[in-house]
């Protein structure tokens, strides 16, 4: 039995100086938590870091590397801030209370119908031939749609799925079984 496991990471904690501009980088917090997150994750076989190539994942990144030197990392479109939104044929599956504050989400978070989400789980969720292990440095809507997956919820239950700065949640896929939660927002080392 072949094991992909990941672990989804939200980036530290954003300078709020940059008023979560998207180009903002890591607060003091933001690098003090990402140095314990390295540290936490020092021992875990990686085979790569993927991360978001927007500034405060990147940041994370590069202070988590610092703990992991021999796992290779790169920025990566698969796990760039995204925030899931209905199109106008999928708006019955969201709860209405949810519809004004969706239509205000940026253009640039927009993804329509999570297309580019589905992508990245199809891309990372896969079990192969041997055992993966990866770090995946993103967002929070973005681990939420992957907990949303696993769990098999509705398309709009990704909302509310709040992760913590520098929090790890595990995912998990075998090849002989259907997808796994093993663990959410563990902030044990924080």
């Amino acid at each position: 039995m072949a094991r992909t496991r990941l672990y989804l990471v939200r980036h530290g904690e954003q300078d709020p100086a940059s008023g979560h501009a998207p180009d903002g980088g890591l607060s003091q917090l933001g690098r003090e938590q990402a140095d314990r997150l390295g540290r936490r994750l020092r021992t875990v076989p990686f085979s790569a870091i993927h991360h978001s190539p927007l500034a405060r994942a990147a940041q994370t990144a590069d202070i988590v590397a610092g703990h992991l030197p021999q796992v290779p990392r790169h920025g990566c479109d698969f796990v760039l801030d995204r925030t899931p939104v209905p199109s106008a044929g999928q708006r019955g599956r969201y709860p209405d209370r949810w519809l004004a504050w969706l239509d205000g989400v940026p253009d640039d978070e927009r993804d329509e119908d999570a297309k580019a989400l589905q992508a990245a789980v199809e891309h990372f969720g896969v079990a192969g031939d041997t055992d993966r292990h990866e770090l995946l440095i993103t967002h929070n809507f973005v681990i939420g749609w992957f907990v949303r997956h696993m769990l098999d919820a509705p398309v709009w239950r990704w909302i509310g799925l709040n992760q913590d700065n520098c929090a790890i949640t595990i995912v998990q896929w075998d090849s002989d079984r259907p997808p796994t939660l093993v663990s959410f927002n563990d902030t044990g080392h924080l």
